[in-house]
């Protein structure tokens, strides 16, 4: 029968069947079975080799997915970093500057994000160094945008006080600017009318009779009246150490204790007091000392545009 064996016995001349022993079977059995397994482990070898396994293909997708991500998350980290460095100069060199605020450091701005365990968690993966670097430049942008989240905060609570101490420093011209200028901050030989040497603390200007004079900046009237040399004479307190004086007016429209604003008219021109003539004695004062009038308001401005811009302060009063 097929699958059995049989061999011719000399000794008698018959065919006998060949009898194999049980262990000789389980040596055939396993033999068979190692070989079995030797092949199909290398096939699966030289399959996997050649074209993957179904589950390393599915894991080669989720890493190429996730450098994909990772590569986008790069460049949003860059955009990030550079928008956040814009902020950072306009911060350094502009609004600080202008509200004479001092900068911050760069060690504050850029201090440390932590240890050197808090990103132990990103360690051992294939692409570790990418997820920590990407960590760590996260944990930095972070930082420096909450230095610069209460530099903006102090820098808009610095600036409604810049705002108010503008409108309170006497930085127009109290007349219309197309008037001539007589003398200035200087020390006087001959006093036109006393005839003798002193000291000139103001800006004169040749304002015919009657010319309006308007306050150069807010501010409190401290005094409005009589004064001696200056005759009818109005001073402002700007407020921040600044005063202004206005003498030899003619006619004061104000009085003292009121609040003005600048551009609203206060007097008349005159030639009240020591004067050789109509003309407005123009006076600043910074913490008691004397400063050139001049540097403080545009001497070029046609007489239009000067009175458009006490239109347009004076609409601005109006409506605050």
């Amino acid at each position: 029968m097929l699958g059995r064996r049989y061999f011719l016995d000399p000794t008698d001349l018959q065919f006998k069947r060949v009898r194999v022993h049980w262990k000789d079977k389980l040596v055939r059995v396993s033999l068979f079975f190692a070989i079995s397994v030797g092949f199909t482990i290398l096939y699966s070898s030289l399959f996997n080799s050649m074209f993957g396994s179904p589950k390393e293909k599915v894991l080669n997708q989720q890493i190429e997915s996730l450098r994909l991500r990772y590569s986008l998350l790069g460049r949003t980290i860059d955009r990030s970093d550079k928008m956040l460095a814009g902020l950072e100069s306009s911060d350094g060199n502009i609004y600080r500057p202008i509200l004479d605020m001092d900068s911050i450091p760069a060690s504050i701005r850029r201090m440390g994000t932590g240890g050197v365990k808090k990103y132990e968690e990103y360690e051992g993966f294939h692409n570790s160094f990418m997820m920590i670097s990407f960590a760590r430049k996260v944990d930095e942008i972070r930082n420096r945008t909450n230095v610069q989240e209460e530099s903006f905060r102090a820098i808009l609570e610095r600036k409604d006080e810049w705002i108010r101490e503008m409108e309170h420093l006497p930085m127009i011209s109290p007349v219309n600017v197309i008037y001539r200028l007589g003398d200035g901050v200087k020390f006087r030989e001959v006093h036109p009318v006393l005839g003798t040497p002193q000291w000139h603390h103001g800006q004169d200007i040749c304002a015919p009779y009657g010319t309006e004079v308007y306050a150069t900046g807010s501010g409190r009237v401290i005094r409005a009246g009589w004064d001696g040399g200056f005759g009818n004479c109005i001073v402002i307190d700007h407020g921040y150490g600044y005063q202004s004086t206005y003498g030899h007016l003619s006619h004061i429209k104000i009085s003292e204790g009121m609040d003005v604003k600048r551009g609203d008219l206060i007097g008349l021109t005159g030639s009240s007091g020591t004067s050789s003539g109509p003309h407005l004695h123009y006076q600043i004062d910074l913490f008691g000392k004397f400063k050139n009038p001049l540097y403080y308001f545009n001497n070029d401005l046609t007489e239009a545009e000067y009175f458009e811009m006490i239109k347009a302060l004076t609409a601005q009063a109006k409506y605050r």
